[in-house]
């Protein structure tokens, strides 16, 4: 099965495509040439990896009937100082509220992630160090 992704070039360092029927444009900082119009291509890895796994959690704790008040993934990531600048690490941070949250049945949701079904992290885990943590709020 192959994928794609055509982007076009709007003006000076800004790109437009569209994916899934949404628009998203990408663009540099000012100091780089840009307009500041939308996200760099780097946080965007960032974003990608957060929401493959969140939503794979999100469905695994639903079939487990665990009852998440608020969640949300936030992901750290550490970027070369040398060119070509890259992640070299990437560290996930899972963040659930609610009352009497099993964490045993939070912790395989992030594990059957990790190690299952998050095709992000899977590419990822091929180029850089990926760490996580879990965190229970009430």
């Amino acid at each position: 099965m192959k994928t794609s992704v055509i982007i076009n070039w709007k003006n000076n360092m800004a790109f437009e495509t569209e994916i899934n029927g949404h628009k998203i444009t990408i663009d540099a900082n000012e100091e780089s040439g840009g307009n500041d119009t939308g996200p760099r291509p780097k946080p965007l890895m960032l974003l990608a990896l957060a929401g493959c796994t969140g939503m794979d959690v999100v469905s695994i704790l639903k079939k487990m009937k665990v009852e998440v008040e608020k969640f949300n993934v936030e992901v750290v990531a550490d970027l070369t100082e040398e060119h070509p600048k890259h992640f070299f690490k990437m560290h996930v941070i899972y963040k659930f509220w609610g009352n009497d949250l099993p964490l045993d049945k939070i912790e395989k949701a992030v594990q059957l992630s990790d190690e299952k079904y998050c095709g992000v992290s899977a590419v990822y885990k091929k180029a850089l160090e990926l760490t996580h943590e879990i965190q229970i709020n009430k």
